[in-house]
């Protein structure tokens, strides 16, 4: 099913939203730089992220106002969320900045995306030594966390197409392979059901298990292995991530246990999602289970991240995040034991908060299961 595209209404109303929240900071406004903060609030997004300045300017009483070099104004006009913005364009051999002071309060002080480039914040800095500028994640870290209907139906689709994935890399020989034989594999099944980037597929066999960010290596899957499986990408702008933990032949006991903690541990993070919920305390329900079982120190980093056009964004569910849940929240849980040397276990879902509880955009089965 092809997904609804985001109508000029749709970012109109973002650019809203993220004026009254820089308000409620204490801030002038927001500057929005390529990436996926200008194609969040515009839909636009430049054949090729260069040095040539490109600014979306979001304040108070004034209009949205974009500067864009004079050679990519004909791509930004045909972006949808566009319409409402007036354009600016600067041509090679002018001077850019000069240019960008006029749309910017003299004495303003912004919020700034977080892959704005240094020279750039430098220049307007000299032209506007009265300006200044904190990071967005910093002041203003829920300004694409709560999602809309539309985007929570593309963060399901994404999903739904990681599980179809899984499905099927769980019929090919692992046993005898290398480990990024194995990812091409899996990369390519993603790409099959509607990917159109695959962002990591991590195959992380036997001892590279305890490696949470081990990706693929030449290393041969062996019979008895665990192998940890973490793997996604964007379809249709928007991300999926998936975690899934195999056992090549039958597992020891041991393996077993530590995969059950493991296990129980999602499951209880997951039942603690609910509104007004502190961030922290689902990380603290899974590291409970973990560090009950006695493997808390093989529990090495936090349990979820936010998720939307980017795989790693805000909310995180780690501890010191006090924010609450609100529903539209989407993010991963994803607990795992790493036993160094020996395997590693991880099983991860990406969930979403409803208005009394959670929904997971992910269905397959949280069983060990076992391929050849």
């Amino acid at each position: 099913m092809t997904a609804r595209q985001f109508t000029p209404k749709d970012f109109t109303e973002r650019m809203e939203r993220a004026v009254a929240q820089a308000a409620d900071a204490g801030l002038t406004g927001l500057l929005v730089t390529p990436g996926p903060d200008l194609v969040y609030f515009t839909g636009y997004q430049p054949t090729a992220i260069t040095e040539r300045i490109t600014l979306l300017v979001l304040g108070a009483g004034r209009d949205p106002a974009m500067i864009v070099p004079a050679l990519e104004r004909g791509d930004a006009e045909r972006a949808d969320g566009v319409s409402a913005v007036s354009l600016t364009d600067w041509a090679d051999g002018t001077d850019p900045y000069a240019r960008t002071a006029r749309l910017l309060d003299p004495d303003g002080r912004y919020a700034v995306s977080d892959a704005a480039w240094a020279m750039h914040l430098l220049a307007l800095q000299e032209v506007l030594p009265g300006s200044g500028y904190t990071s967005m994640t910093s002041t203003l870290p829920m300004l694409r966390a709560i999602k809309d209907a539309e985007e929570i139906d593309r963060l399901a689709a994404a999903g739904a197409a990681a599980d179809a994935a899984y499905g099927q890399i769980v019929g090919v020989r692992f046993a005898g392979r290398q480990e990024r034989e194995i990812a091409a594999d899996l990369a390519g099944f993603l790409r099959e059901h509607g990917h159109d980037t695959v962002d990591f597929t991590i195959v992380g066999s036997g001892p590279n298990g305890a490696n949470p960010h081990h990706e693929m290596s030449d290393r041969v899957v062996r019979e008895g292995d665990m192998v940890v499986l973490d793997f996604g990408g964007l379809k249709d702008g928007y991300g999926s991530d998936t975690t899934r933990t195999v056992h090549v032949g039958p597992p020891s006991g041991e393996e077993r246990e530590v995969f059950e903690i493991v296990r129980r541990a999602q499951q209880t993070a997951f039942e603690a999602v609910r509104p007004g919920v502190a961030c922290q305390e689902i990380d603290r329900a899974a590291r409970k289970v973990i560090g009950d079982a006695g493997y808390g120190e093989y529990f090495i980093h936090r349990t979820g991240h936010g998720i939307g056009l980017t795989t790693h964004e805000p909310p995180y569910m780690v501890e010191g995040e006090t924010r609450t849940l609100v529903p539209g929240m989407c993010f991963s849980i994803e607990p795992g034991i790493y036993l160094p040397g020996r395997f590693g276990v991880r099983i991860e879902d990406i969930v979403t908060v409803t208005a009394d509880g959670g929904r997971r955009l992910n269905g397959t089965s949280h069983e060990m299961h076992i391929v050849s």
